[in-house]
């Protein structure tokens, strides 16, 4: 199913973890996350393919409880309602693609550079609730911190 001109839903849910463990709950998400992710690639990601360019890869979209679980994920973490994606871009930096998208005009609820591997970008459908909140995670003595950036 095409979400936007460049973003599919099948792309937005595949996952290694359920594929390898056999989670369909994984790949038949309700209603209102297919609306969510729809949302996200309307006002994210497709605006910012558009910008760059350039193919927008993504690592991880959406995340049924059972998956987040077994990858050890948040449990408030918007994975889960289909309002995150971890992406990457072609021939640019993780630094590059954070810094990009923090000084664009593309609204987003919170983006995080984590561990220089990938961006997590995330966007509430609700408008008038994206935060803009821009954090960097790092691991420090064997546990995930986020800090303000």
């Amino acid at each position: 199913m095409q979400l936007t001109k460049n973003f599919t839903l099948e792309e937005l849910l595949r996952s290694q973890t359920a594929t390898r463990l056999n989670i369909q709950e994984q790949y038949n998400p309700p209603l209102a996350i297919v609306n969510n992710l729809t949302s996200l690639c309307e006002n994210v990601l497709q605006p910012l393919r558009n910008k760059l360019k350039k193919s927008i890869n993504i690592s991880s979209g959406y995340r049924c409880p059972k998956v987040n679980n077994i990858i050890g994920g948040a449990a408030n973490s918007q994975h889960l309602t289909g309002q995150a994606a971890d992406i990457n871009a072609a021939d640019n930096t993780t630094e590059e693609l954070y810094q990009y998208l923090k000084t664009s005009n593309i609204i987003f609820d919170q983006l995080i550079q984590e561990f220089d591997q990938w961006v997590h970008v995330s966007y509430n459908p609700v408008a008038d609730k994206n935060r803009k909140q821009c954090l960097r995670a790092i691991k420090q003595n064997g546990k995930t911190k986020y800090l303000p950036d």
